[in-house]
């Protein structure tokens, strides 16, 4: 997983949703098309693109031909989940630097959720293997 941390402008998420929402490698024009209700103008594509890949957000996969020419295809480089992580961790790392924010947090999710008990053995086991590493 990815984690240096970094942001997505507006544009830059319509983009990447619609590559976790298509699974699967896209040209520039595919994007453009498949991008109904963009906020952005298909004239801004190349440099969206070069930001993406910039960040470490998207990858170039392989290359299709589009006319006489050949285009580049673009996969994401991360899943949605990893970068909700990456933004969860960047965002708690400004809400608190003492450690009992982080315990308070945790605990306020565990009592606010549903959790069942499979869910429950996989954090006590990810916990014990941390108190392990720790030793």
């Amino acid at each position: 997983m990815k984690t240096e941390s970094f942001s997505l402008t507006k544009n830059e998420k319509e983009i990447m949703n619609l590559l976790w929402i298509q699974n699967r490698p896209l040209s520039r024009s595919e994007i453009i098309q498949f991008s109904k209700e963009r906020t952005w103008k298909a004239s801004s594509i190349h440099i969206l693109l070069n930001q993406l890949l910039k960040k470490g957000a998207i990858k170039v996969d392989g290359f299709i031909k589009t006319g006489k020419n050949y285009g580049r295809t673009f996969a994401a480089a991360i899943t949605q989940e990893e970068y909700q992580i990456i933004q969860f961790k960047e965002n708690f790392r400004t809400f608190s630097t003492k450690p009992s924010a982080f315990v308070n947090f945790v605990s306020t999710l565990v009592q606010d959720e549903e959790i069942d008990d499979e869910t429950l053995d996989r954090l006590e086991a990810i916990l014990q293997a941390k108190r392990s590493n720790n030793k």
